[in-house]
């Protein structure tokens, strides 16, 4: 990847629903599914980040938000062809950095264990205590 190719990253940057379903299909290897995105990020969402790459919708982190000082990452995706190339560390700061500027005080992460080191070590997340219900 050239200089002159490197992906675009915008904060609560415009998609559509089509394009983000198929990144989702992709990235968490499940079927084309036909969710309204747009509506739950703008509903449930402090913010999101969009990576574009020639034009094409490549990457997307989600912020969820509980209305006063907690925010969660959530759904940090990269296309196949541009993983490993540091793009989902520039997409996870870039949301921590939007998410600083609000009122929130911390931003939350739950993850796969195989997740553990880009998480913590590349992105600066710290271990926490935390607890889980499995509701299904």
């Amino acid at each position: 990847m050239t200089e002159a190719t490197t992906p675009t990253l915008e904060w609560r940057g415009a998609f559509t629903n089509a394009e983000l379903n198929a990144l989702h299909a992709e990235c968490f290897e499940h079927r084309l599914l036909d969710d309204d995105w747009w509506g739950q990020v703008n509903r449930h969402s402090l913010g999101w980040v969009c990576m574009r790459h020639n034009g094409l919708l490549t990457g997307f982190v989600n912020v969820a938000w509980d209305g006063g000082v907690h925010a969660f990452l959530l759904d940090t995706m990269v296309t196949g062809a541009l993983r490993r190339h540091g793009l989902a560390t520039r997409l996870v700061r870039e949301a921590a950095q939007q998410t600083r500027q609000s009122a929130c005080e911390w931003l939350h992460v739950d993850f796969d264990p195989h997740l553990k080191d880009f998480y913590f070590n590349a992105c600066g997340f710290t271990p926490t205590d935390a607890g889980l219900i499995r509701l299904r």
